[in-house]
């Protein structure tokens, strides 16, 4: 498919899915085709770096820099869940440094939030938590964080909430550009499922500093997620690739190439991290399918 044809049926495939008065900001301009560098997610490590009740983790930040840079990685996206309990600039400064002389740009980070949740104690702590993860990852040099938005409140009407997480994430935004990183809302479940929920927050947030994780397994209920990835690949300002893909909840192996083509042909640049969620061994796995995209990312 020409990028003419590529665009009008994205084009399409947005208005269809928003509603033509639904927009307010247009998508990033940017020259095409989009240059890609892949990382890796530290959650894809997750069985080795989260400790149980009975052992300490068998692997750390540190351990998981040296484990992209052995792979042959660029980048490393550090996922907040495993930083130790008490996070100091010390570590901060350590990690970074590991970092720097094994040649691996952290290119990313993440944490967990709700913002649907209602205005009160719980949301203002979710709010104070991005924050700190704001601080911590623009000491490391981290141009974006992921986020998400959450789930719809029991009783409470889908519109609103979804006007509430946009202002909330707009606040979040407000601080994040103080400190340089961009906040990148994923498509993780919740009111975000569809690509009609995610860009429904995405057009009312008023930020330089805001856009779209494109998280490429993570569009369950619908029968073609790559139709969904391409309405919401405009908007991406940081993209998780995934192994498999689930249309209508039914896993199968995701065509890389075509989720590579959707990100390239919107005029996406930047990192795509591989975020390792299948099965199979990770220590076995991930060397494939990063040799894999390694050589789709050089043709």
């Amino acid at each position: 498919m020409d990028r003419r044809h590529f665009f009008q049926l994205t084009s399409g495939i947005a208005v269809t899915l928003i509603g033509a008065n639904s927009f307010g900001i247009d998508p990033f301009e940017r020259p095409k085709p989009g240059r890609l560098r892949l990382s890796l997610a530290a959650y894809s490590m997750r069985k080795y770096l989260q400790p149980s009740k009975d052992k300490t983790a068998e692997m750390d930040l540190h351990g998981f820099v040296d484990y992209c840079h052995d792979l042959g990685l660029e980048g490393a996206e550090l996922t907040s869940y495993y930083f130790p309990d008490k996070v100091t600039d010390d570590y901060l400064f350590s990690l970074k440094n590991h970092c720097h002389m094994r040649g691996i740009t952290v290119s990313g980070g993440a944490i967990r939030n709700d913002y649907c949740q209602p205005a009160g104690p719980k949301l203002d702590a979710d709010l104070e938590h991005t924050k700190t993860w704001i601080d911590h990852y623009a000491k490391l040099g981290a141009p974006a964080i992921r986020i998400f938005a959450g789930n719809l409140p029991k009783d409470a009407d889908l519109d609103m909430t979804l006007t509430h997480c946009a202002k909330t994430c707009e606040t979040a935004c407000q601080y994040a550009a103080s400190k340089g990183i961009i906040l990148a809302l994923e498509n993780h479940g919740g009111v975000t499922a569809k690509a009609e929920g995610l860009l429904q927050i995405v057009k009312q947030v008023q930020s330089s500093h805001f856009g779209v994780n494109f998280d490429s397994g993570n569009f369950r209920s619908s029968t073609d997620p790559y139709q969904e990835l391409a309405a919401i690949a405009p908007y991406a300002v940081n993209a998780q690739i995934k192994v498999e893909i689930f249309p209508d909840g039914k896993r199968e192996e995701t065509n890389l190439a075509r989720v590579l083509s959707i990100l390239k042909e919107a005029g996406y640049s930047g990192w795509v991290a591989l975020e390792y969620e299948a099965a199979e061994e990770p220590k076995e796995a991930i060397p494939r399918h990063v040799e894999k995209l390694q050589a789709l990312l050089r043709g």
